[in-house]
């Protein structure tokens, strides 16, 4: 009974985390407050997992003000890849403010930010690969993203994209991986599940790409992706790879033209 209870209150609260998201990111200011509001009631309530219930909130204001400062930038006569690169650093917010959720609940953030052991071998469901071979893989599946390159007729305009494409790449993919991989990945791995923790970050980082005008199908096609980085995260128990892949996904993506 106790661990039923303990289920429908971890999956109330991520729907109202995705909710929460999804609202903001189409900028309902008014009814993206409602899934706020829920998750501090529930903050409130005597239940454990207060610490992720903190996450989820403080992850939304850094959301909230993240909307609230980029809808302002977006109003300035600047060219659009200055609005792109400053709607990327800003995502620092939604950073700044897991690490007062952290402090809070005085809780260490991990990050991942160790090197991955070469020596390592990756477990399979029915065989081990040596983590080489498994980054290797990884960085051949990513690199797909520029096989529409191929037939791009207009390689001089993909020439002068690659500098903006560099740096919103270092930008987008490093910020992107500490939130969801560095931050909330490990706090969630820490106190819930694994398997939820995967399935949290996983949609919510693909739900986040709403707030850059991505549609919504695509943007749960993209949770594919935050499924694949958490994967590679946990198994080399390393953020590095993951945020080169994430970056090689990224240049492909500029390059395409995908990102405007």
């Amino acid at each position: 009974m106790i661990r039923s209870q303990q289920l429908i209150f971890l999956i109330s609260s991520a729907a109202l985390f995705f909710s929460g998201i999804t609202l903001l990111s189409y900028r309902v200011f008014d009814w993206g407050l409602l899934p706020l509001l829920g998750l501090f009631i529930l903050y409130l309530s005597p239940k454990k997992n207060r610490s992720v219930i903190s996450l989820f909130l403080f992850f939304l204001l850094g959301l909230l003000l993240f909307q609230l400062v980029t809808g302002w930038i977006n109003e300035w006569d600047v060219s659009k890849e200055t609005k792109i690169l400053l709607n990327r650093s800003f995502l620092l917010f939604i950073l700044l403010a897991l690490a007062l959720s952290h402090l809070i609940s005085k809780e260490k953030i991990r990050f991942f930010t160790v090197f991955p052991n070469w020596r390592r071998r990756i477990s399979m469901p029915s065989h081990t690969i040596s983590l080489p071979s498994f980054l290797l893989i990884g960085l051949a599946g990513s690199s797909t993203i520029f096989i529409p390159l191929i037939w791009s007729p207009e390689v001089s305009e993909v020439k002068t994209l690659f500098l903006f494409a560099i740096g919103f790449t270092i930008l987008n993919a490093t910020l992107e991986e500490l939130i969801w991989r560095g931050v909330m990945l490990s706090s969630l791995k820490r106190n819930v599940s694994v398997l939820y923790a995967v399935t949290v970050t996983s949609l919510g980082f693909g739900l986040l790409h709403l707030s850059i005008g991505i549609p919504l199908l695509l943007s749960l096609l993209f949770s594919f992706g935050g499924l694949f980085y958490a994967i590679v995260v946990l198994k080399t128990d390393s953020i590095y790879p993951s945020i080169v892949f994430h970056m090689v996904m990224n240049v492909g993506m500029v390059l395409n033209g995908w990102i405007n």
